[in-house]
């Protein structure tokens, strides 16, 4: 696997998620997804949607749709525009391509998802609002990034997803339904934080000392651990919950 982030014109087509075979633009599109960590984001969402008494599962298929869409795609894309000059991921995509990309990807989410909240589930609009303001204000990192931290990362991308999939069963929320989203904030909470750091070794190239390609590897054990853990971690309890 290419662990030079920089040998491909400082894109991060090199990243342990993105296949090394396909079009510059297949693989591309592929690691600009994220998904180690857009599945983390959906298995919150399946996570809170299993703890409701009765789970409809048409209902959690939907709220992961809707993540996919809104997260995998619209946010993502989003973010490489608001990346404030800096191309993680090339030019492979002009910006023209990424604005139709996100725009078409929320609204396909917010189409699925207003089809549930007009006939069954009107609670949810309030999560849907603040995950759309949230996907503007912190991939494009307006009001001077404010939103742009750790703490709202992990808030917009940890806890609210849990609450979105309780809400999308139940129509309303529960005390453990919070604790959990707690709890998944928290996870969210460690990607962030090892995340960071991991990306700014990677961008050091072929320059990192031995000390620092060591720290390198150690993040990214982690960071493939803890996206990897969850999404296992949903597909236990979703089995478990289908089985029984």
């Amino acid at each position: 696997m290419d662990r030079q982030p920089h040998s491909e014109g400082g894109s991060r087509r090199g990243e342990w998620f993105v296949p090394q075979w396909g079009s510059a633009r297949f693989r591309t599109f592929v690691g600009l997804l994220f998904l180690p960590y857009t599945g983390m984001v959906l298995s919150f969402a399946v996570i809170g949607s299993v703890l409701a008494r009765q789970v409809f599962y048409g209902r959690l298929l939907a709220i992961v749709l809707v993540y996919f869409f809104g997260l995998g795609i619209a946010a993502h894309a989003l973010d490489a525009l608001g990346s404030r000059g800096v191309k993680p991921w090339g030019t492979v995509f002009s910006r023209i391509q990424l604005w139709g990309m996100a725009l078409a990807a929320l609204a396909a989410a917010y189409g699925i998802a207003g089809y549930y909240m007009v006939r069954y589930v009107p609670w949810l609009w309030c999560i849907a609002l603040l995950e759309g303001f949230f996907v503007f204000a912190y991939n494009l990192e307006l009001f001077s990034g404010r939103f742009h931290t750790d703490g709202w990362f992990a808030f917009s991308w940890g806890a609210l997803p849990v609450l979105a999939g309780y809400v999308m069963q139940t129509n309303r929320i529960s005390l453990a339904a919070l604790l959990l989203a707690a709890a998944m904030a928290l996870f969210s909470l460690v990607e962030i934080k090892a995340s960071r750091p991991y990306k700014e070794l990677r961008r050091k190239g072929p320059v990192l000392a031995g000390e620092e390609q060591a720290l390198l590897r150690r993040y990214e054990t982690l960071l493939k651990c803890i996206s990897l853990g969850t999404i296992l971690l949903a597909a236990g309890l979703l089995l478990g919950r289908s089985a029984g």
